[in-house]
Formats: C-alpha cells, sequence, structure tokens
C-alpha cells in the first residue's frame, strides 16, 4: 500500500479538501480584485493645458466679438499627433491666424508653443477622480504611473515572503511531504486531522506510525536522503524542468499584468472590457482542467501560451478606430493567459518530486511576481513606437510556450516521490521505443 492508497482510505476528495480549497480561494479573490482596480484609480482621463482664454472668466472677457469654445481651442491649443487636441502644449500665445479658413500648419510652428505649466484640464464625465488626475500623472510624468504599479506588486512579492511563514499556521502542510521527509508524527497528525475532518474517523483510529511504516516502506528509505534547492537546476532531468516552468511562470506574471493593470490600451471602453474578462476567464479555466485530462499538460500548457501571445500580436496591425475586434483580441489574449496560468499551476506539481515540489512551485511563483514588477514598466516603451510595448507582450509569452514543447507530459502518470523518480520516468521514455524502428548496436573489438 502506497500513499496514493492510504489518501484515499483518509479521503481524497472531501470536506477537507474543500476548505483548503476556500482558505486559499478567498484571498486570492480579494487580491485580484485589488490589482484590477488600477485600471479605474489610475485611469488616464482626456485632458488638454490649462490655457486663460478658456479656463480663465476674466480673460475670455476681453476678447474681442462672440467666439464658441471650439475657436477658443483652435488658437490656444496645437493640433497634437491625431490631430485631436494637443494633450501636453499650448501655444504661447493665442493664434488668431489659425481661424482662418485657408489656415494650414505652416501658420505656426513649434516655437510658438509651450509646455503645460499652468496646470491641467481633464475630462471628468467619464472618472470624476482619478490618482492621474489628482497627481496629474501625465505627459512628462506619465512614467510614475507604471512605476507606482511595479512598486505595488514589488510589495505582494515582499508581502508574500515575509507573511508566507505565518500562512504554515492556519493551512496544513502536505502529509506526502512530512512523511517522505522522515517526518513521521507531524504526518500522521496531518492524516488523521484529514480522516477526522472528512467523516473518516474509523480509519483515523486505525493509523498510526507503525501503519505507516509498514505501508509506505519503499517510499520511506527512497525519501530519507534530503534534497537542497540547488538539485533543481543542477540535477539531470530537472535543469530543463526548472528552467522551462519557471519561463512559464514568468511569462504569465509579465504579460497578464502589464496588460491587465492599463486595460485603456486595449479597447475603448474599460468597464465593458473589464466585465467581458471576468465573464469569459471563469469558462475558459473551466475548459482548461478538461483539456488537461484529454489533450494533455504539455500540449495545453503551450497551447494556451501561444494562443495569448498571438492574439496580443495581432492587436498591433488592428487600427485604433477598431474597438471592437481590438476588444474582443484583448479578451481572448488574456482568457488565453489565465489558462497558462492554471496550467502551469497543475503542471509544476507534476514536474518535480514531492521531496522538491514546493520548492519548485514556490520558485515558479516568484518569477511570476518578478514578471509581473517588469510587466508594467515596459510600457514606457511605448514612448518609442506605440506598437512596442506589445509587441514585446505578445512575444514573450509565444517564446515561452514554444520552450513548453521540451517539457515532458506527466498526464496519467503517478506523482514522483523523490528525484529517483523523476530520472526512472525518463529511462522508461528512452527505453519504450515505437515499433518498428530498429535499434544497431556496435561492437568495438
Amino acid at each position: 500500500m502506497a500513499f496514493s492508497e492510504l489518501l484515499d482510505q483518509v479521503g481524497g476528495l472531501g470536506r477537507f479538501q474543500v476548505l483548503q480549497m476556500v482558505a486559499l480561494v478567498v484571498p486570492i479573490i480579494w487580491l485580484t480584485t485589488q490589482s484590477m482596480m488600477e485600471n479605474f484609480s489610475a485611469a488616464v482621463p482626456s485632458h488638454r493645458c490649462w490655457v486663460p482664454l478658456l479656463d480663465n472668466g476674466t480673460a475670455q472677457a476681453g476678447v474681442p466679438g462672440a467666439l464658441d469654445p471650439k475657436d477658443l481651442l483652435t488658437v490656444s491649443i496645437p493640433p497634437g499627433p491625431n490631430r485631436e487636441p494637443h494633450q501636453c502644449r499650448r501655444f504661447r500665445q493665442p493664434q488668431w491666424q489659425l481661424l482662418d479658413p485657408n489656415a494650414t500648419a505652416a501658420n505656426w510652428s513649434e516655437a510658438a508653443t509651450e509646455p503645460c505649466v499652468d496646470g491641467w484640464v481633464y475630462d471628468r464625465s467619464t472618472f470624476t477622480s482619478t490618482i492621474v488626475a489628482k497627481w496629474d500623472l501625465v505627459c512628462d510624468s506619465h512614467a510614475l504611473k507604471p512605476m507606482a504599479q511595479s512598486i505595488y506588486l514589488s510589495g505582494i512579492l515582499v508581502g508574500a515572503a515575509v507573511f508566507g511563514q505565518a500562512s504554515d499556521r492556519w493551512l496544513a502542510e502536505s502529509a506526502r511531504w512530512l512523511l517522505i521527509t522522515g517526518k513521521l508524527e507531524r504526518g500522521l497528525r496531518e492524516l488523521q486531522k484529514v480522516a477526522a475532518i472528512n467523516g473518516k474517523r474509523a480509519v483515523r483510529d486505525t493509523l498510526t506510525t507503525e501503519v505507516l511504516v509498514s505501508a509506505m516502506q519503499e517510499e520511506l528509505s527512497a525519501g530519507q536522503a534530503t534534497a537542497s534547492p540547488g538539485a533543481l537546476l543542477c540535477t539531470p532531468g530537472l535543469g530543463l524542468r526548472t528552467c522551462v516552468s519557471t519561463l512559464c511562470w514568468f511569462a504569465f506574471g509579465f504579460t497578464f499584468y502589464g496588460l491587465a493593470l492599463d486595460l485603456q490600451t486595449l479597447g475603448s471602453d474599460i468597464f465593458l472590457l473589464q466585465v467581458l474578462i471576468g465573464v469569459v476567464d471563469i469558462p475558459a479555466k473551466i475548459g482548461t482542467l478538461l483539456l488537461l485530462s484529454r489533450l494533455g499538460r504539455r500540449p495545453t500548457q503551450a497551447a494556451s501560451l501561444v494562443l495569448a501571445g498571438l492574439c496580443i500580436l495581432t492587436n498591433t496591425l488592428v487600427p485604433q478606430d477598431m474597438g471592437a475586434l481590438r476588444s474582443a483580441l484583448a479578451v481572448l489574449g488574456l482568457s488565453g493567459l489565465g489558462a497558462a496560468f492554471t496550467c502551469v499551476s497543475i503542471y509544476t506539481g507534476e514536474l518535480f518530486p514531492t521531496v522538491l515540489r514546493m520548492t519548485a512551485v514556490g520558485l515558479g511563483q516568484m518569477a511570476a511576481r518578478a514578471g509581473a514588477i517588469l510587466g508594467p514598466l515596459v510600457r514606457l516603451l511605448g514612448a518609442y513606437g506605440r506598437s512596442l510595448p506589445l509587441l514585446v507582450y505578445g512575444a514573450v509569452p509565444v517564446l515561452s510556450g514554444l520552450a513548453a514543447l521540451l517539457l515532458p507530459e506527466t498526464g496519467s502518470l503517478p506523482l514522483p516521490d523523490t528525484i529517483q523518480d523523476v530520472q526512472n520516468q525518463a529511462v522508461k521514455k528512452a527505453t519504450h521505443r515505437p515499433p518498428g524502428h530498429t535499434v544497431l548496436k556496435s561492437t568495438h573489438f
């Protein structure tokens, strides 16, 4: 009898597992909500420079004749790159000649303009108050917004490291890990707790240290060897798994938080876009679980990342005025990233032996947080090309998805308990060759 049989006896899926899942899901929901709130609390409203003719009643009274606000805007604010009023420049003096129907761009020069030295006027019809409007995080200060988001995400990384130990007080430790690492008494108590909560009191009373030793003699003897975190990179068979799975974690955090914290760049109506992302995300994750069991771990991981990346790259080719298509591609891309997260969370746990499983998962989560910290900063590349950030956001998951094809398939395979189990799986894969292949041996005399 192995651990899987012991788990079946105490309840492999019962009240205990449901409570554990709720204890994890509830904080994650609040964290996600807090992060996505950035799209509204840090939204960038339409803005222009403050100018006396438009925003000072005394100055308007001195204007000869009756001019409507559109004409006053024409003589006060130069046109921007998209022919709309410039958001960061104003005329030093009113350019009355621009009211001439025959006026052209040659009637004024860049030297006639200046920055918004008196501040900005914001359109508050959609967002009545945002930190961007409150602190003027626009024009020369626009880089402060993604920097603030990166600092916020850095705080989450630090908080996870600091308070991760505190979470062990109310989340049960893995009984499998405790037993494999030789902590029999603690592992026994955890199994007894699971049996009691799942209503298997008769099984709980029969569980003793002797029963565990007898049932898991082979696994316990193989698991006594300690495994350091360095084994993830130095052990043959684990190094590639570590690098590729960590890259998949990084790609998710990098691209998801880079895009999800600034939905304004993906569609015209961020309220509708936010609702669509939430509606599509749930069936996408459920569909991912079905694909994992039917299609396999490796194809699902690769397909979800590549699909997300291709959707983002396609958005660079879609004109800004095609808001519906841009929003659809954005929703599909972010759903692909959500599916990739679901897959990598399960896949990573199956790639590594019990003695190193939580270390590998923790390393992957740190990579995702590091990617999340870097993600918002990539938007600063927009100063060199409007589509450049999307190109980076799309390329990273595509390359990571292709790299995932290097990983072994773990579907329908037992979880490895030791490093030797991982190496044995690799040996079995190498020896099980498809029929029809002839292996030639050469003997040296």
